[in-house]
């Protein structure tokens, strides 16, 4: 009887936890896949009583951070309007996946990976609608003109998006959600060395799965 009366508590609370997680899309990403991820231990122990069994139901719960198919469309649109709203870099969309894209001069100084202090006033613009929308990724990637070596080039773009990287995180992003990259200058966009020096930042949805 004991048993019984404790896996219907268990049950209780799996279901409150669902549909706080249902209710809340403004939850962040890393705390709604550990809530999902927490309810699905709580599952794993109350039905198998072992920890294969937890750590099963904690895989399983840990979906419930990600947009359900269907929504994913509706969720990136409400995203992108936002972004448009809120900052002046150029925003390009391709299926369900983001690019903001910032004039490096505008974050940098030439030859330099410190942000300048105006940098911080564009990127708090773009971090409020970010932190609204927790259920994606950011790839920060960094891109150089042709100008110095490809070495040169190759290792100031990996310290300019890490900096970008460091100071979303410092504005509140969940430094989880952001991976870093710099392409040097292997991506060029334009004959015009000052459009290829940028930094984008590409947006993806985390898909429920």
């Amino acid at each position: 009887m004991n048993q019984l009366v404790k896996f219907s508590t268990m049950i209780v609370l799996s279901s409150t936890l669902l549909t706080a997680c249902a209710t809340n899309q403004q939850t962040g990403t890393a705390v709604g896949a550990g809530a999902g991820a927490g309810l699905g231990a709580i599952l794993g122990q109350a039905i198998g009583h072992n920890t294969t069994s937890t750590l099963i139901g904690a895989g399983i719960g840990a979906a419930l951070g990600g947009i359900a198919g269907n929504q994913i469309g509706a969720y990136m649109d409400n995203q992108e309007q936002a972004l448009r709203n809120s900052t002046d870099a150029s925003i390009k969309r391709e299926q369900d996946v983001l690019t903001a894209t910032f004039k490096s001069d505008m974050f940098f100084d030439s030859g330099s990976a410190q942000l300048k202090p105006g940098a911080y006033n564009e990127l708090n613009r773009i971090t409020n609608v970010l932190n609204n929308y927790p259920q994606t990724t950011l790839r920060v990637e960094g891109h150089t003109d042709s100008r110095g070596s490809d070495q040169y080039n190759q290792q100031l773009s990996e310290q300019r998006a890490i900096a970008v990287k460091n100071a979303l995180a410092q504005q509140g992003v969940d430094s989880r959600r952001i991976e870093a990259i710099g392409y040097g200058e292997s991506q060029p966009i334009s004959s015009s060395d000052a459009m290829n020096r940028r930094v984008n930042i590409v947006i993806n949805p985390i898909r429920q799965g």
